[in-house]
């Protein structure tokens, strides 16, 4: 994939222009993305009520839409906390990535989990950025900014090590297949029973899915996504994860095989159809060409 092209998710269409005038140091931007949003489950902060279905803007152009909707003024203006965007780690590192793509800077999302948020020798589910320099990819978590880290959030260990303060899902996967880890404590927090080796095994297929440009949100599902995996699904995992971390470490051969199973296979890619597990309690499909969402059956209308 070329990494400086806006995709269908990244593309800040009718508001590119509030990105013309940002700095160009990576760091300024994270600074002004953490301006314009905040995360939904941060509990310095009440969020209002009818700022909920914030968390499911999928596509950049529609975060600032409600942004703009709300403040009218540059990004990089100082916004209330609560009146910034509610979203995820997966919006502010899309929008730090859609900031850099714009600025011709090749830039991608990475998802996995990081090991530095709340609950020591936990996984929290994470997504990142990633961006080339002009020598080397960049990892940089754009959410949270400078502060007390045993690392440089602007400028992080690569992820495809699984003792890296992030790692990729494919990294973690790979690890629990060879017994090196523990599945039950990567996943979205100890208090919930979003965990374990069905969870990293989904985690996969996102990743391969934002590699090639179809990057939704963490709670769509499709394909070879469920809370159970059998012997197929595990050794497509295996298959893929291998793929990913040869791909990652500059093989070719195994970028091709990637693209091609991406575009082959019905078990890794959505083909334009997602079922979105919204953290707001509602279920609904969304056809990603058209941007319309209906009720899943037997479920409240979105």
């Amino acid at each position: 994939m070329n990494n400086t092209r806006q995709t269908a998710f990244s593309d800040p269409g009718a508001y590119a222009h509030l990105f013309d005038k940002l700095p160009t140091d990576p760091r300024e931007l994270a600074a002004v993305v953490r301006n314009v949003i905040t995360h939904y489950r941060d509990p310095r902060v009440r969020l209002p009520a009818d700022h909920a279905d914030d968390v499911n803007h999928r596509w950049i152009d529609r975060l600032l839409a409600t942004d703009q909707s709300r403040h009218d003024a540059p990004l990089d203006q100082p916004r209330a906390p609560e009146s910034r965007v509610g979203g995820c780690c997966r919006d502010f590192s899309l929008l730090a990535v859609a900031m850099l793509r714009h600025q011709g800077v090749p830039a991608r999302i990475r998802i996995g989990f990081a090991d530095y948020f709340f609950v020591p020798g936990w996984h929290h589910d994470h997504v990142v950025a990633d961006y080339w320099d002009g020598d080397r990819w960049v990892l940089a978590d754009p959410q949270i900014g400078p502060g007390d880290w045993p690392f440089d959030p602007d400028d992080m260990p690569r992820p495809e090590d699984v003792n890296a303060p992030f790692a990729t899902a494919a990294a973690v996967w790979t690890a629990y297949r060879r017994g090196e880890i523990d599945p039950a404590t990567y996943g979205v927090d100890p208090s919930m029973p979003l965990r374990g080796d069905w969870f990293i095994h989904g985690y996969v297929i996102g990743e391969l899915a934002a590699r090639y440009g179809d990057e939704v949100l963490l709670w769509d599902v499709w394909g070879d996504m469920s809370d159970s995996i059998d012997e197929g699904g595990a050794k497509l995992a295996d298959e893929i994860a291998a793929l990913l971390l040869a791909a990652d470490a500059g093989d070719e051969a195994a970028e091709a095989e990637l693209a091609r199973r991406y575009a082959a296979d019905d078990r890794l890619n959505p083909r334009g159809h997602v079922t979105c597990l919204s953290p707001t309690g509602e279920t609904f499909v969304v056809d990603l060409a058209t941007r319309v969402s209906a009720p899943a059956p037997g479920r409240a209308a979105h």
